[in-house]
């Protein structure tokens, strides 16, 4: 029997493999956005009542797809202009999750009449931007420089803000006859999850660094970095501390130490390993991305949306929208006259390209069946995923144009 499911799952994957290799090439075709392309075939495929098995659950995203897709984008972060710009992003990554979880768990309370408890868990889930999306999109636009740094850089950095959060607001949801957790315990709960993942993060990679140093093959090298990305996820994740920042940490030590080095230095992996690294890790991208946005696709199509619930999805559009506009423009203000200054065209790119994805469905999945809202939380949460890929992704590239965005970034 398990050999059966197994047979069944793996043919599942397989077909949806090749199904993304189509979509790519026909994505390229007619300038689409490759993962908004992976959403529409997937609701094609649940319409056709294609079977796809369970497979969109929260531990496929976190224990399977979350650790690559991070971990690549770490490893292409140089620390040098991270460290720059790195005030605003810690400003829109921490304060701006938190802005944005308020806006939508207040407007959740009054236009939804949810409790609080489930408003300030939904608000929370679907603040961060997603890493997943986010950058999938920005490698298809072509996008570089200083933009795609602070989009890459906030969206991976509050992703573990956001995790963190969702943890304190479940434990304050489930605290016995209304239990307060007092604000002590709330800030040491953030600061020891969120600095012992990172810690976790940057000691998995100084541990491979170390014993890279003693090999040139690039294909040990390579398994090295595969081992720290998911190494670091699941210790962190075993230690109760914040996975996806281990995993994040893990990354942006290991590229800016032993993959982006330019030249031969005591930590830095082979000119091969090197190489291949980057390329192993770009292919792993493609394979989680392909996966997650057709399964979003699929799922998304499969909900049978009571008429009731479809209300609810117009209004979490509205206020995710409106508190990623809050969590944006005030927080760019205080940095105006300073040499971190935001231009508005790029603030604008911040707000629309602020897209939800993996992240918040993970979250959304690992609702218990009992918990206040439950359903209600689900439907809001891929009414939203799916109206920030499919609307806001397929309109990126034309507001950056619109502006003049994409023309600057691809400058020389």
């Amino acid at each position: 029997m398990y050999m059966r499911r197994m047979d069944i799952t793996l043919s599942h994957l397989i077909g949806m493999l090749v199904v993304a290799i189509f979509v790519a090439l026909l994505a390229r075709r007619l300038s689409l956005p490759y993962t908004v392309g992976l959403v529409i075939a997937g609701i094609g495929l649940a319409l056709a009542r294609l079977e796809s098995g369970e497979l969109l659950t929260h531990d496929f995203i976190f224990d399977l797809i979350l650790p690559p897709l991070l971990f690549e984008a770490a490893i292409n972060i140089h620390w040098r202009p991270l460290r720059g710009d790195l005030p605003p992003v810690l400003i829109l990554s921490v304060f701006g999750v938190a802005v944005s979880a308020a806006v939508v768990a207040l407007g959740m309370g009054i236009l939804a009449s949810w409790p609080a408890a489930s408003a300030i868990v939904f608000g929370v889930l679907i603040a961060a931007t997603d890493p997943v999306a986010v950058i999938a999109l920005f490698k298809d636009l072509g996008v570089s420089g200083r933009l795609k740094l602070l989009i890459e850089s906030e969206s991976l950095f509050n992703d573990g803000v956001a995790a963190v959060l969702f943890g304190l607001a479940i434990s304050w949801a489930a605290a016995a006859d209304g239990a307060s957790i007092g604000g002590f315990e709330i800030a040491w709960t953030f600061a020891k999850v969120s600095v012992g993942g990172v810690a976790i993060g940057v000691a998995c990679a100084l541990a491979a660094v170390a014993i890279a140093r003693g090999t040139s093959d690039h294909l040990v090298e390579t398994a090295l970095t595969f081992v720290v990305a998911y190494g670091a996820f699941l210790s962190a994740e075993h230690f109760e501390v914040s996975g996806v920042l281990a995993t994040v940490a893990a990354g942006v030590t290991m590229g800016n130490l032993g993959v982006l080095v330019e030249t031969e230095t005591p930590t830095a992996l082979s000119s091969q390993g090197r190489a291949f690294v980057v390329a192993f890790w770009d292919f792993a991208a493609f394979l989680a991305n392909s996966l997650v946005f057709l399964l979003i696709g699929l799922r998304v199509a499969a909900i049978p949306f009571a008429t009731e619930h479809w209300v609810i999805v117009p209004a979490a559009i509205f206020l995710v929208l409106a508190g990623r506009a809050a969590s944006v423009y005030p927080l760019c203000l205080p940095f105006a006259r300073s040499r971190w200054a935001v231009p508005m065209r790029e603030q604008h790119v911040l707000w629309w390209g602020g897209l939800r994805g993996a992240l918040a469905l993970a979250l959304a999945l690992a609702l218990p069946p009992t918990f206040p809202f439950n359903t209600e939380i689900l439907v809001a949460t891929f009414g939203v995923v799916t109206f920030s890929v499919i609307v806001q992704g397929f309109t990126m590239s034309m507001l950056m144009k619109a502006l003049g965005v994409l023309r600057t970034q691809a400058a020389p």
